[in-house]
């Protein structure tokens, strides 16, 4: 009973992390969009982890008490990432930390941008302050 128990333990984490495995690719948005669409796929107390796709671009803005960290999945774009001009491509990783300028200037592939966004600590949508950029 005691093996039982303390093999049914060491699953829980196991457990809990198959119940937020996530094909990236297959994850695709729910309606048609202009610009932008964002689809939350997981959170807890410390993060929040969205898809984005961006079809044109962002305005220039930055998050006082969150970092952004941001996987490429799929298309290739231009951002302004603090006063740089950078190309972003699938498979590229950007962390961005708390206070730092950044924006889409442009989408520079066929198909949308579509990036895994990971914001730390939980991110409830109210810490972007747009900026002149």
């Amino acid at each position: 009973m005691k093996k039982e128990l303390s093999l049914l333990i060491s699953l829980i984490p196991c457990i809990a992390l198959a119940q937020v495995h996530k094909e990236l690719n297959a994850i695709n948005p729910d309606q048609e969009f202009e610009n932008v669409f964002v689809k939350k796929i997981a959170e807890d107390s410390l993060q929040s982890s969205f898809i984005i796709w961006i079809k044109k671009d962002v305005k220039g803005h930055f998050h006082e008490e969150h970092t952004e960290n941001i996987v490429v999945i799929e298309g290739k774009a231009e951002m302004l990432f603090d006063g740089q001009r950078i190309i972003v491509k699938k498979g590229d990783y950007l962390n961005i930390p708390r206070g730092t300028k950044h924006s889409v200037t442009k989408v520079i592939s066929r198909k949308p941008l579509k990036v895994l966004s990971i914001q730390a600590p939980n991110f409830d949508g109210k810490d972007r302050i747009f900026t002149t950029e």
